[in-house]
């Protein structure tokens, strides 16, 4: 029941209001990441990202519904037109916005501008245009010792976990060895918990997270979230599946703002650049960027 007092019940359905609007951007959240699940889909499979015939009958769904639930028409087709431009933003596409004539017909669709956030990327995608993918710079990073690859992993991973090894979160990986490989460049390390510290060391590890290093580094920015990564298969986790996944939830909840700011600057940076680089390199050369990634 809506209380007695009327602006109580204004307060009240406007209440109501905003959790319903929360809704629409937590599905709108969902849908997005099964827009970029279904491009990948497409990308693999040699399918144009653009399939004008899913997108009207995703509008003449939604209208279908829309008449049984007696809603207005034309702002059903607005609703739906914003939906499916995002979706088309979400996969790299020149989106549009549109409406449907009343009464039926074709979609009638009018070009979308560019948002500034879109303007910017487009500039930064071109201005790292010249980057060469990670598998063709991998042999200059081999030329790098071990051991020097090792001391620099001991002192930035030493600072970023030494919360979690100080209170104890990080005890269930006393010596354990948790492998981490970067596909493209050719590179492996394994990490294990040994005398109050988390050591960079050679040879087998009980549990190995595999990925692209484009791919890491929007894992360790927070650019992109782990179950993302994971679910499109773009990091691969082998061996105990449970030691890495409870790794992969520690560093989950690790605050941000315990990581240097130095090191945040640099992975965002670098995650940014890395991302736009690739970006541009696929669009260049839409056959080779449909190879396995890992």
């Amino acid at each position: 029941m809506l209380p007695a007092e009327p602006d109580q019940s204004l307060k009240f359905i406007r209440g109501g209001i905003d959790r319903v609007d929360d809704a629409f951007v937590l599905l709108l959240a969902l849908r997005q990441r099964l827009v970029r699940a279904a491009m990948l889909a497409k990308d693999a499979a040699g399918r144009p990202r653009r399939d004008p015939g899913r997108e009207l009958a995703v509008r003449d769904r939604a209208r279908r519904l829309g008449a049984l639930l007696d809603l207005d028409a034309p702002a059903v087709d607005l609703l739906m037109a914003g939906v499916v431009a995002s979706a088309q933003r979400a996969q790299g596409l020149v989106a549009d916005a549109g409406h449907y004539a009343s009464g039926g017909g074709d979609a009638m669709i009018a070009p979308m501008s560019p948002t500034l956030n879109e303007l910017r990327q487009s500039d930064l995608d071109r201005r790292w245009a010249w980057l060469p993918p990670p598998k063709r710079v991998a042999p200059l990073f081999k030329l790098l010792p071990q051991a020097l690859q090792q001391r620099v992993l001991d002192a930035v991973v030493g600072r970023v976990l030494a919360a979690p090894v100080a209170n104890g979160s990080l005890d269930f990986m006393q010596d354990r060895r948790l492998g981490l490989e970067v596909s493209d460049l050719g590179l492996r390390w394994v990490f294990v918990l040994r005398d109050g510290r988390v050591h960079a060391e050679d040879g087998a590890a009980d549990a190995t997270v595999r990925g692209t290093a484009t791919d890491l580094l929007l894992l360790a920015s927070r650019l992109e979230d782990a179950d993302t990564l994971f679910f499109q298969r773009r990091l691969v986790l082998t061996g105990d599946t449970e030691l890495g996944l409870t790794a992969r939830n520690l560093l989950d909840r690790l605050d941000w703002a315990d990581v240097p700011l130095g090191l945040r600057v640099v992975l965002n940076h670098g995650a940014r650049i890395a991302q736009s680089a690739r970006r541009s390199y696929r669009e260049r050369h839409p056959v080779a960027s449909l190879q396995p990634k890992n």
